[in-house]
């Protein structure tokens, strides 16, 4: 069998470069293989693996200027023009080395390939593979870190992904999130990891008192951590040193920490190797302090020289190579006071350091050998090979492709699974799950980001949280544990326990969950690997600061999961010693209430309200305490409906009487202000979900209600702009501004409220606080968009125009000059204000209300003018918020589409669209429906059944 890699450049120091060039030597013995690197960047490979592997390159980068390997005429004047131009095969944003020059060269090569199979090592050459070749070749993408945490260079894995014939991950984590992600759409999925390179590796005596790492010096790598863990056990330990291998961005700055820390005789930076097996050996221990990786083969190489090591327990990678207890320790992620407390550990037990050493040689050639590794791909290859010439081969990879698009998916939007921070389960606890999923009745369980799932469509965030705490309370109760409700103004809950409760609190927990498919997430564990265990196996989590007990969750689409964020957090509160200066219990580390970290008693003295049950409390938390919002807060949203005739017919007559140019027929508006996706729909889905705290919503229409609305639902009302306008001889009007400027005269609004717009959506758990302060003062959220300092023109768009406006009435008021808008956010606004403003300036607040359309003497008052207004006379305070606009017109930013929903990390976004937009409508639509049914599947109170 040919088999042939595809390197981006195969002759640099990195990880996918040293796992290609050690899966190509296990296969060479049996196959015919090669390497095919589109950049020659040095005269050899970094890797002297990669001097016995043939190897041919397309374009040569070691001169001056990029030039094509193969015999060619091209002068260096079209060399450099070609270089200086962007890849159209490669976006800039996946993989920015690429070129036109690469363009011409890799179609060149790769449309002619003649190879059995063909595996690429980054999303940007599968999308390459993908285009151009031929389709008689088998293509294999190798994925060589955690796709899931790739951000933009990750995009084209989901986007080509049907297109090849299988796709191949590092670990069990990352196949189950394409799963989650691909659905129908998924092409072969497999998790095969890195083998232990061949060849003689020195093994370490451990008797050296060095700590050792190799790592490219960036951000994500997190050598910072393991220098500053180091130095805070350094005194305790003055025989050891670290030496750190690698280079990059960093190092100025590492080497500042060193000397800031007095380290500069103990913590040496040394630059890159090419001989690191001999290093391993002069070791006598090892981090890995990252905060991303895939499965790193640097664990493989220093488990192989015999030593130890100390890592943080991320997404993927360190747990499934390290055995925690028997070959090295699992800290919690970016936990750098646990990983210096198992430093010291090890550094300070030769006895133990040595165990671990000796079972981690002796393990990682059983588990990870080259044979066994090789085994596994070439019973995939053998599988794929022998049905590539069948018709249903292709067939099925066009079928593929169809359902992506009709799903959604673009060149630049693809559905995508959220996320999981969650490391995944080990062997023991898989075996477990497996006996708990096939015992399960209803059918409802399945296997999502590493562990058991209900898979459910109708809970809301809110429930979750109220769930986790309702099966965490019962199970103390059940077994006469007290335990006292805490008020911290989250989104989820905590309870106090006594620590000297903590092993009948975990035998509880385990006794009255045991076989259902319900976690614990251990805090800041003292022994036991951190990490999410069954709750039923509590009983030996031992020595911990905390749990956080949740039932996983996801709906039927895999695109909501709900998970620790949503766990009710059980915490394990000391008593202080009889002599403190306070006296009482004291929180967890680091953890903290609406009160403080201290409370007088554990004792419930009274009770909290949590859904229809009442909690028992601490005395300290019975009442209305300072910073807590407690009042209620409203939402308005202003809605139209573009293609109800009867509107439309009502708009054209006001346009013709206006003297105004109407649309020309059918049911576009004309306006993309008022196109109507059914945002509305999706919009009162997030506030369900995320601000469940909003006590009514009111609808304000032009007499139109949606059809899917359940008006009959309390806490839902339609208004009719006949009901707020004070002078209804205006209506009807078609201008935002004008309906604006009469918010504030809906009968039964509270003083507090926030303005919507339909396209305008909460994006996870908000608190009141997060837009008014407790004392009442709304927030505003500014923009760096500046107002132009210019005198209002007639050319000026009507947002420009509305600002100039508002700051000529603050200036005449005040005396100030407003400079900046604000963010596309739900506006917190005030009642009084907005009547303050009616009554200080009637004459321009009224001609804005008879703007039947917009103007240039409109004012934009709640989306500006109010928030000026509220603070400059002391009822408005700035704040921040995080947020993301999408311009739906424009293609780069559908790729933001695709990470809100993984990452799900803002707290509200604006979907918008420009007049001007590239994006065909009808794509437009039909990525937002995909988006927003992805993002928000949970049906709101408000839907009709």
């Amino acid at each position: 069998m040919k088999i042939t890699f595809l390197l981006t450049w195969g002759d640099e120091m990195g990880g996918t470069e040293m796992a290609t060039y050690t899966q190509a030597a296990h296969l060479t013995p049996r196959h015919e293989v090669e390497v095919i690197s589109v950049f020659k960047t040095r005269p050899e490979p970094f890797f002297s693996a990669g001097h016995a592997i043939p190897r041919r390159y397309l374009v040569d980068r070691t001169g001056p200027y990029g030039r094509p390997v193969r015999e060619t005429a091209l002068s260096e004047e079209v060399c450099r023009t070609l270089t200086s131009l962007p890849s159209e095969i490669v976006r800039p944003a996946w993989e920015a080395t690429f070129d036109r020059l690469s363009d011409i060269e890799m179609t060149s090569a790769l449309g002619s390939l003649d190879t059995d199979v063909l595996i690429t090592t980054t999303p940007a050459l599968m999308a390459a593979a993908a285009e151009l070749v031929p389709s008689r070749v088998v293509t294999v993408h190798q994925e060589h870190r955690a796709s899931q945490l790739r951000g933009v260079s990750g995009e084209p894995l989901l986007v080509y992904a049907p297109r090849i014939d299988a796709l191949a991950s590092l670990t069990d984590r990352t196949k189950d999130w394409f799963a989650d992600s691909l659905g129908a759409t998924a092409p072969e999925l497999v998790a095969i990891p890195n083998a232990v390179p061949d060849g003689f590796r020195p093994r370490s005596d451990l008797d050296g008192k060095t700590i050792v790492l190799a790592a490219r010096m960036t951000p994500e790598k997190q050598l910072d951590h393991a220098i500053e863990a180091f130095a805070s056990i350094a005194d305790e330990h003055p025989d050891w040193s670290m030496r750190i291998f690698g280079d990059g961005p960093q190092e100025v700055r590492l080497r500042r920490i060193i000397d800031g820390l007095a380290l500069h005789d103990r913590v040496l930076l040394l630059g890159r190797s090419s001989e690191m097996e001999r290093e391993w050996a002069k070791a006598g221990l090892a981090l890995l302090p990252s905060r991303n990786e895939a499965f790193p083969l640097v664990l493989l190489e220093v488990f192989a020289a015999g030593v130890p090591v100390v890592a943080y327990d991320i997404v993927t990678g360190p747990a499934e190579i390290i055995r925690h207890g028997v070959d090295g320790l699992l800290v919690p992620a970016a936990d750098k006071a646990s990983l210096a407390v198992a430093m010291s550990k090890l550094m300070g037990d030769d006895e133990t350091r040595r165990a671990y050493g000796k079972a981690a040689r002796e393990g990682v050639y059983e588990r990870f050998s080259g044979e066994r590794i090789t085994k596994e791909w070439e019973g995939l290859f053998e599988r794929l090979v022998a049905r590539r010439d069948s018709p249903a081969r292709l067939a099925a990879r066009a079928d593929r492709t169809a359902l992506r698009i009709a799903a959604g998916g673009t060149r630049t939007f693809n559905v995508a699974a959220p996320i999981s921070v969650l490391a995944g389960s080990a062997d023991e606890q898989k075996a477990r799950e497996v006996m708990i999923q096939a015992q399960d009745r209803s059918g409802t369980l399945v296997r999502s980001a590493g562990r058991l799932a209900e898979v459910r469509d109708d809970v809301l965030a809110s429930r979750m949280a109220e769930w986790n705490l309702e099966l965490t309370t019962d199970a103390l109760t059940a077994h006469g544990i007290p335990y006292v409700l805490l008020r911290d103004g989250g989104t989820s809950y905590r309870i106090a326990v006594e620590a000297e409760r903590r092993e009948a609190v975990l035998a509880a927990l385990a006794a009255d969950l045991q076989g259902k498919p319900v976690y614990a997430e251990l805090v800041t564990p003292r022994g036991a690997a951190p990490g999410a265990i069954l709750a039923e196996r509590l009983k030996s989590a031992g020595d911990v600061a905390g749990l956080r007990v949740f039932k996983p969750v996801v709906t039927e689409s895999r695109t909501l999961r709900y998970g620790p964020a949503f766990a009710c957090a059980v915490e394990f509160w000391d008593e202080e010693p009889e002599d403190a200066e306070l006296p009482g219990w004291r929180a967890a580390p680091r953890g903290s209430t609406l009160v403080g970290p201290r409370l007088p008693s554990l004792e419930a003295s009274a009770t909290l309200r949590v859904a229809e049950r009442e909690y028992p409390t601490a005395a300290a938390f019975d009442g209305h305490l300072m910073w807590e919002v407690g009042f209620p807060i409203d939402v308005v949203y202003t809605w139209v409906d573009d293609s109800d005739p009867a509107w439309r017919e009502r708009r054209d007559t006001a346009k013709r009487e206006a003297g105004l140019a109407t649309a020309d027929g059918g049911a576009d508006s004309g306006d993309v202000r008022f196109r109507n996706r059914d945002e509305l729909r999706f919009s009162l889905r997030s506030l369900a979900m995320y601000a469940p705290w909003v006590r009514n919503v009111y609808l304000v229409t032009d007499d139109q209600t949606p059809d899917w609305l359940d008006t009959e639902q309390p806490g839902i009302k339609v208004v009719s702009h006949r009901e707020i306008f004070a002078d209804p001889s205006v209506l009807p009007t078609f201008n935002s501004h004008a309906i604006e400027s009469q918010l504030h005269r809906i009968d039964g609004l509270s003083e507090h409220f926030l303005y919507l717009n339909d396209d305008v959506f909460m994006g996870r758990p908000l608190k009141p606080s997060s837009f008014f302060a407790s004392n009442g003062m709304s927030h505003f959220f500014r923009s760096p968009t500046a107002i132009p300092p210019v005198e209002l023109a007639e050319t000026d768009e009507g947002y420009f125009a509305a600002a100039k406006n508002n700051r000529t009435l603050l200036e005449r008021k005040f005396g100030r000059t407003a400079t900046h808008g604000f963010l596309h956010t739900p506006h917190p606004l005030r009642r009084s204000v907005l009547q303050a403003i009616a009554e200080e300036f009637p004459e321009e607040m009224g001609a804005t209300a008879a703007s039947r359309f917009r103007a240039s003497t409109d004012l934009s008052v709640t989306s500006s003018l109010h928030h000026h207004y509220g603070y400059l006379t002391g009822r408005a305070m700035p704040s921040t918020i995080t947020c993301s606009f999408i311009n739906a017109g424009n293609y780069e930013h559908h790729t933001r589409l695709s990470r809100l929903l993984a990452t799900r990390s803002h707290s509200v976004f604006c979907i918008g669209e420009s007049a001007d937009a590239a994006v065909p409508v009808d794509e437009q639509d039909r990525v937002l429906r995909a988006f927003l049914n992805a993002y928000f599947p949970v049906r709101s109170p408000f839907e009709k059944d």
